[in-house]
Protein backbone atom coordinates (compact mmCIF):
# COMPACT_ATOMS: atom_id res chain seq x y z
CA UNK A 1 0.00 0.00 0.00
CA UNK A 2 2.60 2.72 0.90
CA UNK A 3 3.99 1.85 -2.37
CA UNK A 4 0.90 2.51 -3.76
CA UNK A 5 0.47 5.56 -2.21
CA UNK A 6 3.95 7.07 -2.98
CA UNK A 7 3.74 5.92 -6.74
CA UNK A 8 0.50 8.18 -6.62
CA UNK A 9 2.36 11.16 -5.08
CA UNK A 10 5.15 10.83 -7.57
CA UNK A 11 2.75 11.05 -10.50
CA UNK A 12 0.77 13.79 -8.53
CA UNK A 13 4.29 16.04 -7.91
CA UNK A 14 5.47 15.19 -11.81
CA UNK A 15 2.29 16.51 -13.21
CA UNK A 16 2.15 19.73 -10.73
CA UNK A 17 5.90 20.74 -11.67
CA UNK A 18 5.48 19.60 -15.45
CA UNK A 19 2.12 21.78 -15.65
CA UNK A 20 3.51 24.97 -14.00
CA UNK A 21 6.53 24.19 -16.03
CA UNK A 22 4.65 24.38 -19.09
CA UNK A 23 2.16 27.27 -17.96
CA UNK A 24 5.18 29.29 -17.93
CA UNK A 25 6.34 28.39 -21.17
CA UNK A 26 3.60 29.43 -22.89
CA UNK A 27 3.86 33.07 -21.95
CA UNK A 28 2.38 33.56 -18.29
CA UNK A 29 4.06 35.91 -17.14
CA UNK A 30 6.64 34.92 -13.76
CA UNK A 31 5.39 37.77 -11.60
CA UNK A 32 2.47 40.08 -11.63
CA UNK A 33 2.47 42.72 -13.42
CA UNK A 34 -0.03 45.74 -12.98
CA UNK A 35 -1.64 47.11 -15.93
CA UNK A 36 -0.31 50.92 -17.51
CA UNK A 37 -3.27 53.04 -16.42
CA UNK A 38 -5.87 54.20 -19.42
CA UNK A 39 -5.00 57.20 -20.98
CA UNK A 40 -8.14 59.18 -22.26
CA UNK A 41 -7.99 60.60 -25.50
CA UNK A 42 -7.29 64.25 -25.30
CA UNK A 43 -10.57 66.39 -25.75
CA UNK A 44 -10.68 70.63 -25.86
CA UNK A 45 -12.01 71.81 -23.15
CA UNK A 46 -15.93 72.78 -24.80
CA UNK A 47 -17.14 76.52 -23.91
CA UNK A 48 -19.09 76.53 -20.41
CA UNK A 49 -21.53 79.27 -22.03
CA UNK A 50 -23.34 78.23 -24.60
CA UNK A 51 -23.04 81.22 -27.27
CA UNK A 52 -24.79 80.66 -31.08
CA UNK A 53 -22.25 81.71 -33.84
CA UNK A 54 -24.40 84.84 -34.57
CA UNK A 55 -23.79 85.91 -30.66
CA UNK A 56 -20.20 85.19 -30.53
CA UNK A 57 -20.41 87.65 -33.34
CA UNK A 58 -22.25 90.65 -31.63
CA UNK A 59 -19.88 90.13 -28.74
CA UNK A 60 -16.67 90.40 -30.76
CA UNK A 61 -17.74 93.63 -32.59
CA UNK A 62 -18.87 95.27 -29.44
CA UNK A 63 -16.01 94.97 -27.23
CA UNK A 64 -13.45 95.86 -30.28
CA UNK A 65 -15.38 99.16 -30.46
CA UNK A 66 -14.69 99.26 -26.43
CA UNK A 67 -10.92 101.22 -25.60
CA UNK A 68 -9.51 98.41 -23.42
CA UNK A 69 -6.38 97.65 -22.08
CA UNK A 70 -5.16 94.44 -23.81
CA UNK A 71 -3.95 91.68 -21.49
CA UNK A 72 -0.04 91.01 -21.66
CA UNK A 73 0.55 88.70 -24.50
CA UNK A 74 1.09 84.97 -23.95
CA UNK A 75 -1.94 85.05 -21.19
CA UNK A 76 -3.72 81.43 -20.90
CA UNK A 77 -6.66 81.51 -22.76
CA UNK A 78 -7.65 77.74 -23.07
CA UNK A 79 -11.54 77.40 -21.59
CA UNK A 80 -11.58 76.06 -18.00
CA UNK A 81 -7.99 77.95 -17.10
CA UNK A 82 -7.97 80.46 -14.20
CA UNK A 83 -7.66 83.55 -14.73
CA UNK A 84 -4.39 84.69 -13.17
CA UNK A 85 -4.48 88.01 -10.26
CA UNK A 86 -2.77 90.22 -12.57
CA UNK A 87 -5.08 90.45 -15.39
CA UNK A 88 -7.45 93.29 -15.33
CA UNK A 89 -10.96 92.19 -15.89
CA UNK A 90 -13.38 94.10 -17.19
CA UNK A 91 -17.70 94.52 -16.70
CA UNK A 92 -19.60 93.29 -19.73
CA UNK A 93 -20.53 96.34 -21.77
CA UNK A 94 -24.39 96.62 -21.25
CA UNK A 95 -24.84 97.19 -25.13
CA UNK A 96 -23.67 93.34 -25.03
CA UNK A 97 -25.42 92.56 -22.28
CA UNK A 98 -28.80 93.69 -24.04
CA UNK A 99 -27.70 91.40 -27.13
CA UNK A 100 -26.71 88.15 -25.21
CA UNK A 101 -28.23 88.09 -21.80
CA UNK A 102 -26.70 84.74 -20.80
CA UNK A 103 -23.31 86.41 -20.36
CA UNK A 104 -24.14 89.88 -18.35
CA UNK A 105 -22.88 88.70 -15.12
CA UNK A 106 -19.51 87.68 -16.98
CA UNK A 107 -16.28 89.56 -17.07
CA UNK A 108 -13.74 89.87 -19.84
CA UNK A 109 -10.40 90.52 -20.93
CA UNK A 110 -9.06 90.86 -24.45
CA UNK A 111 -5.86 89.35 -25.65
CA UNK A 112 -3.92 89.63 -29.03
CA UNK A 113 -7.57 90.34 -30.60
CA UNK A 114 -9.22 87.39 -28.60
CA UNK A 115 -12.06 88.37 -26.41
CA UNK A 116 -11.76 86.18 -23.32
CA UNK A 117 -15.34 85.76 -21.19
CA UNK A 118 -14.47 84.83 -17.70
CA UNK A 119 -17.28 83.27 -15.14
CA UNK A 120 -16.47 85.77 -12.70
CA UNK A 121 -17.64 83.11 -9.61
CA UNK A 122 -14.86 80.83 -10.46
CA UNK A 123 -12.45 83.39 -11.90
CA UNK A 124 -12.22 80.81 -14.63
CA UNK A 125 -12.29 80.99 -18.57
CA UNK A 126 -15.65 80.11 -19.77
CA UNK A 127 -15.30 81.03 -23.87
CA UNK A 128 -12.65 82.23 -25.84
CA UNK A 129 -13.70 84.40 -29.32
CA UNK A 130 -11.00 85.23 -32.15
Amino acid sequence: MKTNSMITLLVASIFSGAFAVGFQGIGAPARAQTPAPAQSPTVPPQPKVNLSLEQRHVIKELIKDINVSPAPQNVETTVGATVPAAIKLNPMPQAVADKVPQIKSHLFFVEDGKVVIVDPKENKIVDAID
